[in-house]
C-alpha cells in the first residue's frame, strides 16, 4: 500500500497534556504508546506505520519499546526504525524514545538479566535495529537478583556518560533495590528519571508495596504498563469472550482470569464510568493518572480508532 509522504500535524501540541517526570526536566505526554504488541514483523507494516504517524499526530511523543518487542524478537525495533527513516526522522528531537533489556533476547548465558555485558550489547544492537544514535530513555528491564546490583547500575551510569542514552529507568525492581538503585544512581550524577511498573485497578502492586510513594518522594518518574490489565479494563470481555480477542490466544491473558466474581466487578466498574459519560477504559486510565506521582500510561493500539478511545480519557 502507498502511503503520502508525511507531514506531521501542525496542531499535535494542542491535543495533548504534558506532565513533569518526577523532579526532572522532561514532560512526557499523559498517554504514551508502547510498542510491546502490534509492531513486529508478523504485523502489517503499513498499519503500523500509521498509527505512529497518527500518535505523534496527536502529541503523543513517548514511544516505548524492550530489546525483545515483536514477534520476532527486536522486530518492534526494527519497525520504529523504518518508520523513523520513511517518516519520522525530521522530528527526532520531538521524539522521547525508550527501549529496555533484562528479558531473554538471544542464546547463551549473554543475552538475559541484568550483566553488564548483557545490557550494553544489548543497547548496541537495539540502536542499530531502531537506526538511531542514542536513546533518550534506557531501562533496566527487570530485576536481577544474582548479578550485583552495583554492576547492573554502574552499567547504565556507564551508557548515559558513552551518550547512547539520555536517562535512565528501572522496571518492575522491589521496593529495596529501587532505594538502593535511587541512591546509587544519584551519587554518581545519573539520577533514576523513571520506574516503570504495572498499576491499573485490578493491579494495584506498586500502591500497596510502597514503589509509586517512594518514587513520588524522592522525585522519580512513574509510567503504567498494562493500564487495561490486557483489555479486561474496557468492554470487550462483559458479555463474554470474543472469538478474536486475546483471551482467546490464551498466552498473556486467560479464560479463568475472567471469574464470575470479575465480571460482576468489571460491570459494576463499567456502568459507574457510563454514568459519568466515559467508557471503561477511559475511566481505567483516569484512575490512574489521578495516583499521586504517575507521570503516564503506556497504552497499546491495534488501530488509530482505539488510540483516539484511550486518548478521551485527558479529554
Amino acid at each position: 500500500m502507498f502511503m503520502e509522504s508525511y507531514t506531521a500535524n501542525e496542531n499535535r501540541y494542542d491535543q495533548m497534556l504534558y506532565n513533569r517526570c518526577g523532579r526532572s526536566g522532561v514532560l512526557l505526554p499523559k498517554v504514551s504508546l508502547g510498542l510491546w504488541h502490534n509492531f513486529g514483523g508478523i504485523d502489517d507494516y503499513q498499519r503500523s506505520r500509521t498509527i505512529l504517524r497518527h500518535a505523534f499526530d496527536c502529541g503523543v511523543t513517548h514511544l516505548d519499546l524492550a530489546n525483545n518487542y515483536g514477534p520476532p524478537y527486536g522486530s518492534a525495533e526494527e519497525t520504529l526504525g523504518r518508520v523513523m527513516d520513511e517518516d519520522l526522522r525530521p522530528y527526532r528531537d520531538e521524539l522521547f524514545i525508550s527501549t529496555k533489556a533484562g528479558y531473554d533476547m538471544w542464546p547463551g548465558p549473554y543475552g538475559n538479566w541484568g550483566s553488564r555485558k548483557y545490557l550494553m550489547a544489548s543497547l548496541d544492537q537495539s540502536l542499530r535495529r531502531m537506526h538511531l544514535d542514542y536513546v533518550d530513555l534506557f531501562y533496566s528491564h527487570r530485576y536481577d537478583p544474582d548479578t550485583p546490583l552495583e554492576e547492573t547500575l554502574q552499567a547504565l551510569v556507564d551508557i548515559v556518560r558513552q551518550g547512547k542514552a539520555l536517562y535512565v529507568g528501572i522496571s518492575r525492581w522491589p521496593l529495596e533495590a529501587t532505594r538502593f538503585a535511587i541512591s546509587y544512581l544519584k551519587a554518581h550524577d545519573v539520577p533514576l528519571l523513571i520506574y516503570q511498573g504495572r498499576l491499573n485497578m485490578l493491579d494495584r502492586a506498586p500502591i500497596d508495596e510502597g514503589i509509586l510513594q517512594l518514587c513520588h518522594q524522592e522525585g522519580v518518574g512513574f509510567i503504567s504498563f498494562s493500564p487495561l490489565a490486557q483489555g479486561l479494563l474496557t468492554d470487550r470481555y462483559l458479555n463474554g469472550i470474543p472469538e478474536d480477542s486475546r483471551m482467546t490466544r490464551e498466552k498473556f491473558l486467560r479464560h479463568e482470569m475472567l471469574t464470575p466474581e470479575l465480571l460482576e466487578q468489571l460491570k459494576s466498574w463499567n456502568s459507574e464510568a457510563l454514568s459519568k459519560g466515559q467508557t471503561l477504559a477511559e475511566a481505567a486510565l483516569r484512575w490512574i493518572l489521578d495516583q499521586q506521582g504517575v507521570t503516564s500510561v503506556l497504552v497499546g493500539a491495534s488501530s488509530t480508532e482505539q488510540l483516539d478511545k484511550n486518548l478521551k480519557c485527558i479529554r
